[in-house]
């Protein structure tokens, strides 16, 4: 890297550093709310579509009436109820256990398991869950400080490099394969950025280019709210847009807590 380019990207960080300073306080929660938007979405879409839901899990498996009914209230519950202890800081690892069985559940539900596309935007919500889990144990251990980790740091550490790694799954759905320069460019610096965070180097300044590029494409491609309600397109992008959503929340936990040990920003450190 030249030094010009070391100037630019010491610049950049500088600025990125200001707005954090700022927004130390209300990042955190952003984060959150971003974070389990999905869930929230998906829980309230239950409720509101309890028969078309059920219908669908009976008809697609034949597994009838009661186990629809069973499908459908354990996606309503788990996921409210997770998101609920989520935002209230109550019991966060068992409302990330809740989250994640619900990935789970929907993945075999409906058949997202051969779909790699959607499989991998599931992996990387479930990276967004990690970090949840992850920035619980930061906040435990701050409650003790001074106390021994008893191991502590070595599990947040492996949980950050791997949430932070599933999160890049979400991006790689987005490239866009066709040959116009514009999306060259597109792909050549979205994959810049991911592969900077998968490294973990400059990785807050990465996280937060990212978020903003996500949000902006979330913005512009899953416009839901311009679609009529009795068009299915509708329900397609608020899924996908949400989805996103989730992811940015995730990355900008990444952008909070930092990449973690396992990191060449982490490394650089120890130079």
């Amino acid at each position: 890297m030249s030094r010009q380019q070391e100037e630019l990207m010491s610049k950049a960080e500088d600025v990125a550093d200001q707005v954090l300073r700022h927004g130390k306080h209300v990042l955190p929660h952003v984060a959150r709310l971003c974070l389990i938007s999905t869930f929230l979405e998906d829980g309230i879409r239950m409720w509101c579509q309890w028969n078309e839901q059920r219908d669908y899990i009976s008809a697609t498996w034949g597994c009838g009436w009661f186990i629809g009914t069973l499908f459908v209230v354990i996606n309503l519950v788990g996921q409210l109820g997770g998101c609920i202890m989520v935002l209230s800081r109550q019991q966060v690892p068992i409302a990330c256990g809740l989250l994640w069985g619900i990935i789970a559940l929907q993945t075999i539900a409906y058949s997202i398991l051969w779909d790699v596309r959607f499989l991998m935007r599931n992996l990387a919500l479930a990276g967004g869950v990690i970090l949840l889990l992850a920035e619980s144990k930061a906040e435990g251990k701050s409650l003790f400080a001074g106390l021994p980790s008893m191991g502590e740091n070595t599990s947040k550490t492996y949980m950050q490099f791997s949430g932070r790694i599933l999160l890049v799954l979400m991006f790689l759905t987005l490239l866009r394969f066709e040959f116009s320069f514009l999306h060259i460019v597109q792909n050549l610096i979205g994959l810049l950025l991911i592969g900077l965070i998968a490294v973990g180097y400059k990785t807050k300044l990465a996280a937060l280019v990212l978020v903003v590029w996500l949000t902006s494409m979330n913005l512009y491609f899953n416009a839901w709210w311009t679609i009529p309600d009795y068009k299915p397109m509708r329900d397609f992008l608020k899924y996908d847009f949400f989805q996103t959503m989730s992811v940015v929340g995730g990355l900008l936990l990444v952008v909070a807590l930092g990449p973690g040990g396992v990191s060449m920003d982490e490394h650089k450190k120890k130079w």
